[in-house]
């Protein structure tokens, strides 16, 4: 199992100088892929433009498809995922970096583990890979992974590859703003894939302070409100598990970004005890 596709989608506020590295990142994996689908979400910037039409020449893998109309994230992965050619499709942030054995990691995941999902750790960072500011883990099984995501995001969407078949078999992503992956994972898990995390990162995300700005706010706030009352109905977690985000959310979404900046560094960043699974 070695072919596989690239999903990234981008927008006007990126930068293509992040959009040129995140690109180069994933073509020059140890393990190249396929191909490489490219979902221009909205109008760009004439420099983007310029960028991407670079980045067509020398690559091409590059299968560039242009909506005008922005969509958001959800629905252009959506639309994105239709031109994916392999059942296994990496998705990529415009703007993050992955480890050059990201893909040779993850492709080994899906046959050793007989995976549907597999994610790995982060590391966030700060102008230039050498500045990093926070390490993100996560649990690795299957049991573990089930068990945190009644709480937190299992997967970090921007390093994870899935099967697509089984995407399209949960409904692909919904419309659920901030949340489209979180909520997709909880539905594939539901229908009995296996997660899997790599315990080591494969992945360097930009991070910062205005990361953390979207992180907060009223209209964060409500949109993460909905989607824990989306998950309770749902049953994807208890009645404590739904209160319990629900006060983090209101509390983090609420406070200042640097206090929030701090939160997630001291508490939510911390790396995760590996452990059987029950």
């Amino acid at each position: 199992m070695s072919k596989y596709s690239v999903l990234m989608s981008v927008y006007i506020k990126e930068k293509p100088e992040n959009l040129r590295l995140s690109v180069e990142s994933m073509v020059n994996q140890t393990i190249p892929p396929e191909d490489f689908v490219l979902y221009c979400d909205g109008i760009l910037t004439n420099e983007l433009y310029e960028e991407i039409d670079s980045l067509r020449k020398k690559y091409s893998i590059l299968n560039v498809i242009y909506n005008e109309t922005p969509m958001g994230l959800g629905n252009a992965l959506n639309n994105g995922l239709k031109y994916c050619k392999n059942d296994i499709v990496a998705r990529m942030d415009s703007d993050d970096i992955a480890v050059p054995e990201r893909m040779e990691l993850q492709l080994e995941a899906f046959i050793k583990k007989s995976a549907d999902i597999v994610s790995g750790n982060l590391l966030e960072f700060t102008d230039t890979t050498d500045n990093i500011i926070n390490e993100k883990n996560l649990p690795e099984t299957d049991g573990l992974i089930r068990e945190y995501s009644k709480r937190r995001n299992p997967f970090n969407h921007p390093c994870t590859c899935f099967r697509k078949h089984q995407v399209y078999m949960a409904g692909g992503y919904l419309d659920c703003p901030g949340f489209e992956d979180y909520y997709l994972w909880l539905r594939m898990l539901s229908n009995g894939c296996t997660g899997y995390n790599i315990q080591k990162p494969v992945l360097y995300m930009r991070s910062g302070r205005e990361m953390y700005l979207r992180r907060g706010g009223l209209k964060y706030t409500a949109d993460a409100l909905r989607f824990r009352k989306l998950m309770y109905s749902g049953k994807f977690c208890t009645l404590s598990d739904f209160l319990i985000c629900c006060c983090g959310h209101i509390i983090i979404g609420l406070i200042p970004n640097k206090l929030r900046m701090i939160f997630y560094s001291g508490l939510l960043r911390k790396k995760n005890i590996k452990g059987d699974e029950k």
